[in-house]
């Protein structure tokens, strides 16, 4: 029997710089792919279709039907935690298709099989992490092209390999952010627009603020671009959060995180929340004390990772 194994990186988000949409493309993401969590999956030719996992069956399914191959089974081997903005659906959805390409003798491309799994095409951070990892801004997608074409790369950068993301995952709020994300879709098409005010000011603190800071290596210019960047944009999703972040948890918990690293933001919906420190010893030393930040305030998990400046790896 032949099987496939795809090891594929999380994603934090940063956000979307545009959602006015009055130069004709509209979102365009910035965000970062992480060494921990991986998501690991084996997936061996079969008859039929199995997964315990109902996300990866119906992502199997939809693949197979496309283009009427073989059967499979797929193992989740090390899931990424459901619903909790570190690209769970997106980076399942195409190790699945890139397990299956290759199993097939396919030679799909991520683009392709993006489009097939309809993963990727609104915001294509995930597609990006998974591609080729790193820092990441994409374009964002023609607004009559939307859910067909793949949003182009405009800007990939190698993270440092001294720099170290300090991540937190409360767990208040998980359950009704988990119904939020089953309606992310219908959201993300009826999203009111910013202001073209908005957009400019945070494009330009991509253009001016992040992308030369990393270039550079300068973590503080790179992390109060950011820090500025994510909370800006906090504003646009108030009608689905509590104000500029999903929950008083990550509120306070970006502001104490703020303290001793270069940057607070929230990824995507929440409710996980990152800082940005040059160091192990300060990345361990704030995991400590978010830590206890959590315990504290509802519980949860806390952790510290290098960026993966590679894409997924197939096996």
């Amino acid at each position: 029997m032949r099987e496939v194994t795809v090891r594929a990186p999380a994603h934090l988000h940063a956000g979307n710089f545009d959602l006015a949409g009055d130069l004709g493309r509209l979102y365009g993401t910035v965000g970062f792919a992480i060494e921990d969590p991986s998501l690991e999956i084996v997936v061996r030719e079969d008859e039929g279709i199995s997964a315990e996992d109902e996300d990866a069956r119906r992502f199997a399914e939809r693949f197979v039907e496309k283009h009427d191959i073989g059967g499979v089974e797929i193992e989740v081997k090390s899931p990424l935690p459901k619903y909790v903005g570190i690209g769970h659906h997106t980076t399942l959805a195409l190790s699945i298709g890139k397990a299956l390409s290759r199993l097939y003798g396919l030679s799909l491309s991520l683009e392709d099989i993006a489009r097939v799994m309809r993963r990727g095409l609104i915001t294509a951070l995930g597609l990006y992490a998974c591609k080729a990892g790193g820092f990441i801004v994409e374009g964002g997608f023609k607004p009559e092209k939307m859910e067909e074409m793949v949003p182009p790369l405009l800007f990939r950068r190698k993270i440092p390999e001294d720099w170290c993301f300090v991540v937190a995952i409360p767990e208040k709020s998980r359950g009704r952010l988990t119904d939020l994300r089953e309606e992310e879709d219908e959201i993300l098409k009826n999203l009111r627009s910013m202001s073209e005010d908005l957009s400019a000011e945070l494009s330009r603190l991509v253009l001016v603020g992040m992308m030369p800071s990393i270039i550079e290596e300068d973590v503080e210019g790179f992390g109060d671009s950011l820090t500025a960047f994510n909370s800006k944009l906090g504003s646009v999703w108030s009608d689905y959060q509590e104000g500029t972040y999903c929950n008083d948890v990550v509120r306070d918990g970006i502001e104490t995180m703020r303290n001793r690293s270069y940057c607070g933001c929230q990824s995507s919906w929440g409710p996980t929340f990152y800082g940005l420190v040059d160091s192990k010893r300060d990345a361990a030393d704030l995991t400590e004390q978010m830590r206890v930040f959590l315990d504290d305030n509802g519980g949860g998990e806390v952790f510290y990772t290098k960026a993966q400046n590679e894409g997924l790896e197939v096996i």
